[in-house]
């Protein structure tokens, strides 16, 4: 089971699973030209939401098609400090799709 972490240091926010550094996978759809933000719903957020999901499923057209509900629904509502474990994620996915 993967652990995603999230925090801000001096040099903003610090996103990592398994505490090594998450890829924003700009490869896959540049969203934010700042990185990753949370608390709110807009680039940052959804560049997290983005890179998240394909971490967890390994799945990119996947993690593209629910990025935009996860992050309004998960990414959004995250403290300034924040941890979700791989079980997390799938339950809020599957409260999505209720």
């Amino acid at each position: 089971m993967k652990v995603y972490r999230g925090g801000r240091s001096l040099d903003g926010a610090v996103v990592t699973v398994d505490g090594r550094p998450l890829s924003p996978r700009y490869d896959l759809k540049r969203l934010s030209a700042t990185g990753f933000e949370w608390t709110y719903q807009g680039a940052g957020p959804a560049q997290l939401a983005l890179a998240m999901l394909a971490d967890h499923f390994g799945d990119d057209a996947r993690a593209l098609a629910l990025y935009e509900p996860f992050m309004a629904r998960v990414v959004a509502e995250l403290d300034n400090s924040w941890e979700l474990s791989s079980a997390d994620i799938d339950r809020a996915l599957a409260e999505l799709k209720a």
